[in-house]
């Protein structure tokens, strides 16, 4: 669509885009009822018929009104869609158009979205059915929603970002993903990530490679890049994403998002390509607090799930809890930090030291705004030890055959082994890689190793809870990367921090916590992020500590290159979206490891 086609503008909070739409009718009884109010004084009755016509004829003459004020999806959450559909200032179908259209605008720019649910716009028409019914249930309502492509959701094929799994069908989908379509929600298409979400430069065979919208020389680190991009770029309300080690926090690191990594069991990690039995979680990233706690609410929902038997493990004082409730009371006051300091990388350089004085001025504001920081010093917090427990190696092989196993997996031609699929020369390793893969297939949950490791993991967690109760702790806080997102081309997404997370199954709740200074490459700056991990099932006291954060230093910022209103479009059915898969740095070879 060229530039004369679209009529943009820079994004103003509070702001209402005008795009070009067809005139509706029920704009007019709402126009007419506003002017009958306005003249309630002279008459309530009398005029009341002869308002509403005259309202009518103006409208459907004036300019004005087909420049009329349509909703604008530019950070919009599910509050502000529910406010514009419950007051008639727009439909389903329209909301759900407005974010194809970016879609079809800017995903060229950033490669974020693998492909478009093509039931997208019927599932709107049957919301908008059920509105003028008067039938509107669910706290996702019409809510469009990216899924991380290794999410099973059907009508959408499952794919893992790999060639060789690009026919996957599933014939069920995963219960998060019915529980976000039972709460309403639209689900909108499916995100790329680092293929078979396995490191965090968010790159693969079948969807290229996604860049940073903030700086599009850089990653949008990852494996949940493709969701983190998306999102940042005003593709959807809120994405789903996994985390096996880093991969919900890197991408709202590098997108100026939230997100969330649960407690292990909290959320049912069934009908999801796994890659760890003991450190995959699976999450959302949203651009505000209070959305990420409606998605946390609705996936934590599926409860006991007799596929995924760690869901046993929730209390059951937390089954069900709505963490939306948990924003609010409370404040800064009182609370009481320890800052990792072994999470820091001290030495100077361009990339290190923005993301060090961005958290030197984040302690400053949480002890001006009342709370403790404890500086933590004890040796075991050190990422390259604990990288050395990581287990995936052991457990990767054994876990993706059950997954390529299920009767309820179809599509055809499609690899039903690890073993097929990395001889089949339609895939993607980056070099670093290389030698996972090589271990994992010969490596087993029957290795000595693997065991030992799980004996530390457990020793890990004990000092964990013991430096909480050491220094009274409400929370840890350390930089999400220890430096800037790391540049398309490079050997891996270096200096992340949250392995520690992983290794132990405590959650984490990310903000966004500032930028680095302005460049000719990133405008505004390139994001930078902080964790807040707690103790087990703690999502509710995280999430009130980011929202205090967010509302008293808020730090999100829309990517210079999305920030433009999009011409409104009418789409007859859901447009085809192909990834740009020319993009591949060419140290990334396909189909070798």
């Amino acid at each position: 669509m060229s530039d004369s086609g679209s009529l943009r503008g820079a994004y103003t909070p509070g702001r209402t885009a005008t795009a070009y739409r067809k005139p509706r009718k029920q704009h007019f009884g709402r126009a007419g009822s506003a002017i009958k109010m306005a003249a309630c004084s002279i008459s309530r009755v009398m005029n009341h018929l002869l308002i509403q016509l005259g309202a009518f004829a103006w409208l459907s003459e004036s300019p004005a009104w087909a420049l009329s004020n349509a909703f604008d999806v530019r950070e919009a959450s599910i509050d502000s869609v529910h406010n514009a559909l419950f007051t008639q200032i727009t439909t389903c179908r329209e909301i759900v158009s407005a974010f194809i259209a970016r879609v079809e605008e800017f995903n060229p720019t950033v490669n974020a979205i693998i492909s478009l649910n093509p039931e997208a716009l019927s599932i709107a028409n049957k919301l908008d059915e059920r509105i003028a019914a008067g039938n509107v249930t669910g706290s996702l309502f019409c809510i469009p929603v990216v899924l991380k492509d290794n999410y099973d959701a059907v009508g959408t094929n499952t794919t893992g970002a790999c060639l060789d799994l690009a026919n996957s069908k599933p014939l069920e989908d995963a219960p998060t993903v019915t529980a976000l379509r039972n709460a309403g929600a639209v689900i909108l298409g499916k995100a790329n990530l680092h293929e078979m979400a396995l490191e965090g430069l968010t790159v693969s065979s079948l969807g290229g490679q996604t860049v940073n919208p903030y700086d599009k020389t850089r990653t949008p680190g990852g494996s949940s890049g493709g969701t983190g991009a998306a999102v940042a770029s005003n593709f959807a309300i809120f994405g789903t994403g996994t985390d096996t080690v880093n991969s919900l926090r890197s991408p709202a690191n590098a997108g100026s998002l939230f997100s969330f990594r649960p407690t292990r069991g909290l959320i049912s990690r069934a009908g999801v390509i796994p890659v760890s039995f003991t450190q995959d979680t699976v999450g959302a990233i949203a651009r505000n607090p209070k959305d990420l706690a409606v998605a946390l609410t609705v996936m934590a929902s599926v409860g006991f799930d007799p596929n995924d038997n760690v869901t046993a493990l929730v209390p059951p004082e937390v089954r069900g809890r709505d963490y939306s409730a948990s924003l609010y009371g409370g404040s800064l006051t009182g609370r009481r930090f320890g800052f990792l300091d072994g999470f820091l990388n001290h030495t100077a350089s361009a990339e290190t030291t923005p993301v060090n004085d961005v958290m030197a001025d984040m302690v400053e504001k949480l002890k001006g705004a009342g709370a403790t920081v404890v500086n933590i010093t004890e040796s075991i917090y050190n990422t390259v030890t604990l990288a050395a427990l990581d287990v995936q190696i052991y457990e990767f092989r054994e876990v993706l055959d059950a997954y390529l196993a299920r009767p309820r997996l179809g599509g055809s031609p499609r690899p039903d082994s690890f073993a097929e699929l990395y001889n089949s020369g339609r895939f993607l390793v980056i070099p670093g890689q290389s030698g996972m893969i090589r271990s994992s297939l010969v490596s087993s949950t029957a290795n000595t190793a693997y065991l030992d490791s799980l004996r530390k993991i457990q020793d890990l967690t004990q000092a964990l809870d013991a430096t909480f109760v050491r220094n009274n702790l409400d929370a840890l806080i350390y930089p999400q990367q220890k430096n800037l997102v790391v540049k398309t081309g490079s050997p891996s997404q270096s200096g992340r921090n949250g392995i520690l997370a992983a290794l132990t199954g405590r959650p984490v709740v990310h903000v966004p916590a500032g930028f680095s200074p302005p460049s000719e490459d990133a405008p505004i700056g390139v994001p930078i992020g902080m964790e807040i991990l707690g103790r087990p099932f703690a999502e509710g006291l995280l999430l009130n500590i980011a929202n205090h954060i967010a509302e008293k230093f808020p730090m999100r910022r829309m990517p210079p290159f999305a920030n433009g209103t999009v011409e409104a479009r009418a789409y007859e059915s859901v447009p085809v979206i192909r990834p740009d898969t020319g993009n591949i740095p060419g140290v990334y070879p396909i189909g070798v490891f």
